[in-house]
């Protein structure tokens, strides 16, 4: 479709009720639909009925532009967003003609540190993976930071981030049938915080039967133990803030009491998480334990990047890195990437196999030899998501050639769309060369 012609309007009639979508080359596009509502630290309340989003803007809980995330992925417009503190919203891809009635839903839970972000974004635009795979993709919206992710009394309860991707999978379960969905074949899909959400879904009181598989990529699962001590101060030290009327005012003052590294370490790059021993999560020290308990109901999928940590490492525009030796860099990305990423996962997938659960462990890596940062954080984002346009200015992606990206992506997308509709992996001859994967 050239820039200058208007989407086709579409409209769903629902048991909902009428949701206005657009069609767009050979998808149809129903965005920004209100799933639940909520008041500021409450749970969210879901709605029995449709709401239209009156507004040409994305809403997205209020946040803060991170100048990394701009240099790993490339700039935001922030004209084409509107801060919303009640964030519970979904949009839904799904072919302009269906093939068949019931086609398998994943559904997309978006990263960015439970800090930053939303579902509905042009970087993880699902338009291509539907079109390919005849599946329906589902972009879930929740509140983040100080509104969804740091809590701890019945003031300001802890996880409603997590509470709201419930919702919404109650939502999808009841309501996708009548968008051609499958309700019984629901795969989660979670890249870095959003990962770890779908990781700690699988232990979470209240998300039975809403899903059937997860995959869970580049979970910075090796930040979600001991944590309690810098939780509990970033909690204590924003506390003047929890009844101010500017919500981006708190987004402001919150970044002056970021825990520091030098005091709680890799941590503090994460400062907002999921609480454990607050509802709907079990005590931190029964985590293992339950998820080899949830293990036999749910396939999982879970993997890294070879080299996660590198963009951060290697282009890092002040401080001690940027002095280092290339040699020195490429072991210090070998070590964190490991600790944060690499055993975890290995550790997750062994403990929730030995449970009796089917579960498969993979790696991403860069074949290409002048690729100074190889596969880095983000680096599986533009093989799942192909929107070219959107990717252009990454610099995740400098002097790597957008044909490797697509080729090596659509094999990838093929691999990971038979998983959610079969729970299994093709024969390694269909694999691109850019995964290794082993059933555990």
């Amino acid at each position: 479709m050239s820039s200058n012609q208007q989407p086709e309007k579409y409209t769903f009639i629902t048991s909902f009720g009428k949701i206005s979508a657009f069609k767009e080359e050979n998808v149809i596009k129903a965005k920004n639909i209100r799933y639940a509502r909520s008041e500021r630290f409450k749970k969210p309340i879901p709605l029995d009925y449709a709401e239209n989003f009156i507004s040409d803007k994305t809403p997205v809980c209020p946040q803060k532009i991170s100048p990394l995330l701009e240099r790993l992925i490339g700039k935001t417009d922030i004209e084409k967003f509107q801060p919303e503190e009640s964030t519970q919203f979904l949009s839904i891809t799904r072919p302009a003609n269906l093939v068949e009635q019931k086609l398998p839903v994943i559904v997309w839970i978006h990263g960015g540190s439970y800090e930053i972000g939303c579902g509905d974004l042009p970087t993880s635009d699902p338009s291509v993976w539907v079109q390919e795979q005849n599946i329906i993709v589902v972009s879930v919206s929740y509140r983040l930071g100080l509104f969804g992710f740091l809590g701890g009394n019945d003031e300001r309860p802890a996880n409603l981030g997590l509470f709201d991707i419930i919702e919404a999978l109650k939502w999808i379960k009841k309501y996708i049938h009548d968008f051609g969905g499958d309700p019984d074949t629901i795969t989660l899909f979670g890249q870095s915080s959003g990962g770890d959400a779908v990781a700690h879904l699988l232990i979470s009181e209240g998300a039975d039967y809403l899903f059937n598989r997860v995959i869970i990529q580049s979970a910075p699962l090796g930040f979600r133990l001991k944590r309690e001590k810098m939780y509990t101060d970033l909690f204590s030290q924003t506390d003047f803030l929890k009844n101010d009327n500017d919500v981006m005012k708190m987004v402001d003052c919150y970044q002056n009491f970021l825990p520091s590294s030098l005091k709680y370490g890799l941590k503090a790059a994460m400062p907002f998480c999921l609480k454990y021993g607050h509802e709907p999560l079990p005590e931190e020290n029964t985590s293992l334990e339950t998820w080899k308990k949830s293990a036999p109901k749910i396939d999982v999928l879970i993997g890294f990047n070879e080299d996660e940590t590198a963009f951060y490492v290697k282009t890092a525009q002040e401080g001690l890195y940027t002095y280092l030796p290339e040699k020195i860099l490429n072991r210090i990305v070998k070590i964190t990437t490991k600790s944060i990423y690499g055993k975890p996962a290995e550790v997750f997938a062994d403990n929730y196999a030995s449970g009796g659960g089917k579960i498969h462990l993979y790696k991403l890596k860069s074949t290409l030899k002048n690729h100074f940062i190889g596969a880095s954080h983000c680096f599986d984002l533009p093989l799942i998501f192909a929107n070219r346009d959107a990717w252009k200015e990454a610099g995740l992606l400098n002097n790597v050639p957008w044909e490797y990206i697509f080729e090596n992506g659509k094999k990838l997308r093929s691999v990971w769309a038979e998983f959610a509709r079969t729970g299994k992996i093709s024969d390694s001859r269909d694999r691109p060369e850019i995964l290794e994967i082993r059933k555990i």
